[in-house]
């Protein structure tokens, strides 16, 4: 099988030709491109195969036919079915070539018409257009011939005066004639409105052409005119007339690039003014000049230095004049600059275009990237803060004059805002500062920050002074008015400054702090500086008391600053001088401390003196006791020696009441706890209530006061309850629970005289307290809680008197007196 298909593979070829093929066996050839069947094959021999071929074909077409004559049978019954299908068809296929013919006549040759006569339309209308614009452009070349005249010839009525009228007329032929310019350049170069378009320019026009050079010319001149307004609308503030310039510069499509020339104009103006402000070297030759000029007859055979660039000792005065003169002209300058930036900025947020309505601002904003005045700023605090630190770096005569000088250059800036608020929105007060105004001031932060650091190094010499002599010489009065002297100078030299004086409120923050750091290890803390031995002060003590006279008389001064400067600037300043305060509040409290307690312990020895004797004999009646004497003396050491080493004017007096009521309330409670007490003992404590009437009183008087009575008066409450102890002791026993008897007592102090008075034992008793330990028990808890303790103290005594029938009938009474006294506080 497989050869008989090699032998027929050339008949199987689809590109078999059998031309070709016939060809090949004539001439004897193979057929290289079919299969190549054997070279040299004889004719007959050839035939014989194809004759064997087809009778083979044959044979194997039968034996199909045979084998598939149904199929092929109902394939041909199909077949006739389809005939007349074909038939319909091929009818149809006619009508539509028929149609597409008709169509073609309809649509294609009208399509092809209507093509050529758009196509000679639009040329038309080129044309047309090409037309109208000429016209247009002849029209307005006419009228700006006309305008030019006008524009060019004076006013015929009086040219000696020009009215406003004609200036005001000139104005507006100007800015009509920049509008027919610009018109006339759109003319001549119109823009595209598609790529597929081609608009013809005019210029290719000989009859538009010939007007170019005096449209150009016009431009010229219009262009001209407008920058002369400008300039002196700018240089009058004229608002009216920079806004006709500018309408002028709007109607010849410029006014973005005019008003970005303008501030660059005005910005590079400012900038050559500071930077001849801060030349040292045009300086050095105006200073040259000077003595030239005044020594004009001198010999020529004097010799002559070269031109100096820093000042000598003798003429640093006039380098400095030169200098601060050549500021205060940059102020006028950068103000007159800021001036006519705002105005400008005002009249192009003011003005629109007649006809379009569009805002002159957003115009110009279309080619700037900040408003005229932001960019104005920017470049101004730019410039400032170049030259200013170029100065500071290349010449030590600069530096040192503006960092020393500071506040009077400030000063100069002050002016600055101050002329320019008229015209502008800037704002620099101790409320509120302008952006503007900040950023300005940042430009100069060289020389604020040599002004600060030489205001810090004086604060900081100030305290270093005040704290020279250590411990052997410590600070006083003195010293600490000349380190608050020194801070209130400072703050008042940049007072007028509102940033200035917060930065200097921080320097001075920084040295109060390392001033309480350093003094510090001065005070003095052992046993020594609280020890009342006597029969002076202690040199610990003086020492402590030279230090508390040093941070108060300069917190004294420096809280006075509350009402002399702003919160804010105050706000910086007080946790400092709270701190201050703090410091001698600590050097003060262990004293106060040691005073309280030695004063206690005395007043304590009082149950050691026997009051339980008879009115039998009066003997030894009449005298202080022995403690008291002891407490006399304490308290008039403490006046003499202790007080004068602390001299802070009322701060002492607050605590000299303190001490005395403290001594008082401590007296009271001993007194209302001492037991057994009998007459001849309540007739001494009588004495020993005069005695201390006498000593608190000369303990409160000050020095020049020849008045015993009345300063007790002022301890208030305390002193009523001491006053009111005396009669309390020779009461009945009936009236111990009546309120007007024991007026102005506090009910703790009367239950205890009943108590005393009553086989009852006391609270401090009944829990095995010592009588100093429950006095401060008292003292630091409430009243109400030592009414508990009273009471429950008498609870007790109540369940064991009723357990075993201990003098129950004679503490019946006193019973019922306490509970009287306990009812009427709790009613």
């Amino acid at each position: 099988m497989a050869a008989l298909k090699a032998e027929y593979s050339v008949f199987a070829n689809p590109e078999f030709d059998p031309n070709e093929f016939a060809n090949s066996i004539l001439s004897g050839d193979a057929l290289k491109s079919q299969a190549e069947p054997p070279a040299k094959e004889d004719i007959s021999e050839a035939i014989a195969k194809l004759d064997a071929g087809v009778d083979d074909v044959s044979k194997q077409i039968k034996s199909l036919v045979t084998d598939h004559h149904q199929e092929l049978l109902a394939q041909v019954a199909r077949a006739n079915d389809l005939g007349s299908s074909i038939t319909s068809v091929r009818s149809g296929l006619a009508e539509l070539d028929k149609s597409m013919e008709k169509l073609t006549q309809k649509v294609r040759t009208p399509y092809t018409a209507l093509q050529t006569h758009a196509s000679r339309l639009q040329k038309l209308q080129t044309a047309s257009e090409l037309l109208r614009r000429t016209s247009r452009f002849v029209i307005l070349t006419r009228r700006l011939h006309v305008q030019m005249v006008d524009m060019n010839s004076p006013n015929k009525e009086d040219t000696a005066t020009v009215t406003i009228e004609g200036e005001d007329e000139k104005e507006r032929t100007i800015a009509k004639a920049a509008l027919s310019i610009a018109e006339l350049v759109a003319l001549l170069d119109p823009p595209s409105a598609s790529p597929d378009e081609s608009n013809i320019s005019l210029r290719s026009i000989k009859a538009v052409a010939a007007h170019i050079p005096f449209i150009e010319e016009s431009r010229d001149k219009v262009t001209d005119e407008m920058q002369t307004m400008v300039i002196n609308g700018l240089t009058t503030l004229d608002q009216s007339l920079l806004a006709s310039s500018l309408q002028t510069a709007y109607n010849l499509r410029i006014l973005p690039d005019l008003v970005q020339n303008l501030i660059s104009d005005l910005s590079q103006a400012v900038e050559e003014r500071i930077h001849n402000a801060f030349d040292l070297s045009r300086i050095s030759k105006e200073v040259s000049k000077e003595p030239m000029s005044n020594n004009a007859q001198s010999p020529p055979t004097l010799y002559r230095s070269r031109v100096r660039t820093e000042p000598t000792n003798l003429t640093v005065p006039q380098y400095t004049a030169a200098l601060w003169s050549r500021l205060e002209n940059m102020i006028e300058e950068m103000a007159g600059c800021c001036d006519k930036v705002y105005t400008l900025e005002k009249v192009l947020k003011i003005k629109k275009d007649t006809v379009t309505h569009v805002v002159f601002l957003d115009e110009t904003m279309k080619l700037l990237e900040n408003t005229p005045s932001a960019s104005f700023w920017t470049s101004l605090s730019r410039s400032l803060e170049k030259h200013a630190r170029d100065a500071s770096k290349n010449s030590s005569f600069l530096q040192q004059t503006l960092s020393t000088g500071y506040p009077r250059l400030l000063r100069l800036f002050h002016e600055f805002f101050a002329k320019i608020a008229v015209h502008t929105d800037t704002i620099y007060t101790h409320k509120f500062q302008s952006p503007e105004t900040v950023l300005i001031l940042r430009a100069l932060s060289n020389f604020e920050s040599l002004y600060l650091s030489r205001s810090a190094n004086k604060l900081n010499e100030t305290v270093g002074q005040a704290l020279a002599g250590g411990t052997r010489n410590p600070p006083g009065v003195t010293e600490g008015t000349n380190v608050a002297r020194a801070v209130v100078n400072e703050l008042d030299s940049a007072r007028f400054d509102p940033l200035l004086v917060r930065s200097v409120a921080k320097n001075a923050v920084t040295s109060l702090d390392m001033m309480l750091t350093r003094i510090d290890p001065l005070v003095v803390r052992d046993r020594s500086a609280v020890s009342l031995v006597g029969p002076t002060a202690s040199v610990q003590q003086i020492t402590n008391g030279q230090i508390v006279n040093f941070l108060y008389h300069c917190w004294t001064r420096l809280q006075k600053l509350a009402s002399e400067y702003t919160e804010s600037v105050y706000a910086i300043l007080k946790p400092s001088i709270d701190n201050m305060q703090l410091a001698f509040q600590r050097i003060i409290d262990p004293m106060l401390t040691a005073i309280r307690r030695e004063v206690a312990a005395i007043i304590a020895r009082l149950h050691r003196v026997d009051l339980s004797k008879s009115i039998d004999s009066m003997t030894g009646l009449g005298g202080a006791s022995i403690y008291m004497k002891d407490l006399v003396e304490k308290l008039a050491f403490v006046k003499a020696e202790i007080l004068p080493t602390i001299n802070i004017g009322e701060i002492t007096k607050s605590w000299v009441v303190s001490i005395v009521q403290y001594v008082i309330r401590t007296f009271v409670l001993h007194v209302s706890i001492a037991k057994p007490l009998g007459e001849s003992g309540k007739l001494q404590l009588t004495s020993d209530m005069t005695e201390l009437e006498f000593a608190l009183n000369a303990l409160m008087v000050d020095r020049g006061q020849n008045k015993r009575g009345g300063d007790l008066e002022t301890v208030g409450e305390d002193y009523r309850t001491l006053r009111a102890l005396r009669p309390l002791l020779f009461l009945e026993n009936s009236q111990l629970a009546e309120p007007k008897y024991t007026a102005g007592l506090p009910p703790l102090i009367v239950l205890h005289h009943i108590l005393v008075r009553s086989p009852i034992p006391l609270p401090h008793s009944l829990h095995g307290w010592q009588e100093a330990e429950y006095v401060r028990w008292v003292d630091e808890h409430s009243d109400a809680e030592a009414w508990t303790l009273v009471e429950s103290g008498l609870a007790h005594w109540e369940k064991i008197s009723g357990s075993e029938g201990k003098e129950k009938a004679v503490a019946d009474e006193y019973i019922r007196l306490a509970r009287t006294v306990l009812g009427n506080v709790k009613d």
